[in-house]
């Protein structure tokens, strides 16, 4: 017969006995709370960190553009494919009128035999993704920062892993760049990009502003894939002998190539957003330090700068 619930009945309840009913009852139920914890941590299976991809390592290229996207718009190119006359194709869909003005200009110079200046030849610093002609690079990989090294009058690019673009950013030759890793992927993500005198996005005349953003995937790819990206790049463009800048590359190496597909976007210049890639191989050698100096002499036309000289020495 089942008791009414009164108050001796609470009372009972309250008692010495009634107490340790409770109690029991409430280890029973954490006895069996923790066991079905135990249960769903061992039913659910370890997920494991994908590794670091492993960049380290001298990369190098004979090619100062870059090469077409796998899809998409692409970059500026060179109509005469020669790397020693540089006309850019004033008519890409990518330019806006004035951008597309700026590469006329450049090419208009360049028809004449000389070098229109250039952040490469005037010694200037070459924001990305210009900073891609670089025909030598290096990357060291640390847990909270990447360094990239170029051979570019030993350009450094340092790239924040993790976190975020402060909301108040001082421009930068190089900008602010932070970067993660999706897989095997390095991504990294730039804003703030300081424009300067002479600061142009492809090697064409594009001109670069304030907007610019800039986002870059860097990965490995097989050798063989990367031995015909890097020579379709080469005669887009044209190749840069040894001689002339270009990288001793390892013929004789058939691992892993490197390849950097960026994409920029710019409206104040652009239509749209643009993609390209950058394929470096193992290259021959140890660093060589390539450091631009001013010089009356272009290498390009063989002509000296009109500069006062003195027909005699002063003493």
């Amino acid at each position: 017969m089942r008791l009414a619930h009164t108050e001796e009945n609470s009372r009972a309840l309250l008692s010495g006995e009634g107490r340790r009913h409770v109690r029991m009852r409430e280890r029973r139920v954490e006895r069996t709370l923790t066991a079905l914890l135990c249960g769903m941590l061992l039913a659910t299976p370890a997920v494991a960190q994908a590794p670091i991809p492993d960049f380290s390592g001298h990369w190098g290229k004979n090619s100062v553009d870059p090469g077409l996207p796998p899809s998409g718009p692409g970059p500026v190119t060179n109509t005469t494919h020669s790397f020693y006359m540089r006309i850019g194709d004033d008519k890409a869909p990518i330019l806006k009128p004035q951008a597309a003005e700026a590469v006329r200009e450049a090419a208009a110079i360049s028809k004449t035999g000389e070098n229109f200046p250039t952040p490469s030849n005037q010694c200037w610093p070459m924001a990305p993704p210009n900073i891609w002609r670089s025909m030598g690079f290096e990357i060291v990989q640390q847990r909270d920062v990447v360094t990239l090294l170029f051979d570019v009058d030993q350009f450094v690019r340092r790239v924040r892993i993790g976190g975020k673009h402060p909301d108040y950013l001082t421009p930068s030759w190089f900008g602010d760049s932070i970067g993660h890793y999706e897989g095997d992927t390095l991504v990294i993500d730039t804003v703030g990009i300081r424009p300067g005198r002479y600061s142009m996005v492809d090697n064409y005349g594009s001109p670069q502003t304030e907007s610019l953003h800039v986002v870059e995937r860097i990965r490995l790819i097989d050798g063989a894939a990367a031995k015909a990206s890097a020579l379709a790049a080469e005669r887009l463009s044209g190749r840069v002998e040894v001689d002339m800048g270009g990288a001793s590359v390892d013929e004789a190496y058939t691992g892993m190539g490197l390849q950097v597909v960026f994409t920029v976007d710019d409206p104040n210049v652009f239509t749209m957003p643009w993609s390209a890639q950058v394929t470096y191989r193992r290259a021959l050698g140890g660093w060589e330090e390539r450091v631009c100096a001013d010089n009356p002499h272009n290498f390009i036309s063989g002509k000296d700068a009109d500069v006062p000289r003195a027909e005699k020495p002063d003493f």
